[in-house]
């Protein structure tokens, strides 16, 4: 079938230089992603140098920054080789020094809120590094995620315009806040001046693939003081991550850094933390995510939970998360897929609510791919996220589509110098 060519120059930039075949390119990242996964999970500690091409290094690059493990890599990666370890190294760096602006961020927020007698939680990265599962420069942190009660969120909104912010855009899972004065840096992986961008919860929420999963109740703390507060047990910590990492499988934009926090908290985990998992119902959307992370991390998983985990969730479901990998999960399967999630319907009106939803998107899913057309640096100068709903539909039916995410990063590691 033939292969749509999509640019992915900025407005007014001159053509970049032409990809390797796309079919070269999608294998390649597939063994990279897959061979990233065994390494940082240490399934073959000590493993031989692979015998790559300078393409196949490249997209190892391309996969290890789409995946937010490359400064992770800094410490776990046995392949020496120099070019590789200087990627690396570099990638740390700039992620610990990143690091140290996002803590004295958090301190400004927590007195602010403090101050004005508001609850906030700091939620995931901002977490786990407080648990120190991470130390400074090994998990890049894209932006801060703050979960505040519903009718605080305008008076949160409020004091995080009094730290410099202004609001990007708003939607249904969250409220997006940018420096007043910032703009995008360009380029492979994490950046130190790269701006640190909050987004503003009110609940913790998940759509699979159109019922919403809220699991709020089980994350904001009881009894919270003003100023930050930590989740109240490891055990809502992890509900978080799941359906985080749920959703993100659900829509394929799944990260092998999620797996990898989902694998350093399942070590502080007791068997009562794993109970809070069941405290509202049976967690039918934790399977797949687990499930991958057993694939991945051995003895990470207590065996127990995934069986319990299998007798409440749906069998086709179930079936298809024993299929599934990293790649075929995110974006390293590098072709757009044309009904990706349906397998997480569970009920055949749930899925017929899907296939209306995507061949006429509602006003609220056009009004976020604008917004996404507008804030992200890798859909700049995109013809095809322009293109009409219906036009995007005769491509994916006339042949395979590749994805604008990850065609930027390959296209940045590509252009690389060593």
């Amino acid at each position: 079938m033939p292969v749509l060519s999509v640019p992915s120059e900025h407005l007014g930039a001159p053509a970049p230089a032409p990809l390797p075949p796309l079919k070269q390119v999608r294998a390649g990242l597939r063994r990279a992603t897959e061979a990233l996964a065994e390494e940082l999970a240490l399934v073959r500690p000590g493993g031989v140098l692979p015998q790559w091409s300078e393409l196949e290094w490249r997209l190892a690059s391309a996969a290890a920054v789409a995946h937010g493990v490359a400064p992770l890599l800094h410490r776990f990666s046995t392949w020496q080789k120099v070019e590789w370890r200087r990627f690396l190294d570099r990638q740390r760096q700039h992620v610990a020094e990143r690091h140290l602006r996002i803590e004295a961020l958090l301190r400004r927020i927590d007195a602010e809120f403090r101050a004005a007698g508001v609850p906030v939680l700091a939620l995931k990265g901002a977490a786990l590094h407080g648990l120190g599962l991470y130390a400074p420069g090994d998990r890049p942190m894209a932006d801060i995620d703050l979960l505040v009660r519903a009718g605080d969120a305008d008076r949160a909104a409020g004091l995080l315009c009094g730290l410099g912010y202004t609001e990007a855009f708003a939607q249904w899972k969250h409220r997006a806040f940018k420096p007043a004065a910032s703009s995008a840096v360009a380029g492979l992986g994490e950046h130190r001046d790269t701006a640190v961008n909050i987004e503003l919860h009110t609940h913790i929420h998940e759509r699979l693939p159109t019922s919403i999963v809220d699991i709020t109740p089980m994350v904001f703390p009881s009894c919270a003081r003003s100023g930050l507060n930590p989740y109240p047990s490891n055990g809502a910590l992890m509900a978080h991550l799941l359906l985080h990492a749920a959703g993100n499988i659900c829509s394929r934009t799944l990260r092998l850094l999620h797996l990898n926090d989902i694998s350093l908290l399942a070590t502080r985990m007791t068997l009562a933390d794993w109970e809070v998992l069941w405290s509202s119902g049976h967690p039918w959307w934790a399977l797949p995510p687990l499930q991958l992370v057993a694939r991945y991390y051995r003895n990470a998983v207590p065996a127990a939970v995934l069986a319990r985990l299998r007798r409440g969730c749906p069998w086709w479901l179930r079936a298809a998360a024993r299929r599934q990998t990293l790649t075929r999960v995110s974006c390293s399967d590098l072709w757009l897929q044309a009904l990706p999630g349906i397998e997480w319907s569970r009920t055949p009106s749930e899925a017929m609510r899907y296939l209306r939803h995507r061949f006429v998107p509602d006003e609220e899913s056009r009004q976020e791919r604008q917004d996404m057309a507008r804030t992200q640096l890798w859909l700049q100068g995109q013809a095809w996220v322009t293109r009409s709903h219906g036009r995007r539909l005769l491509r994916r039916l006339a042949g395979s589509v590749p994805r604008m995410d990850t065609l930027y990063v390959v296209r940045k590691a590509l252009e690389a110098k060593d």
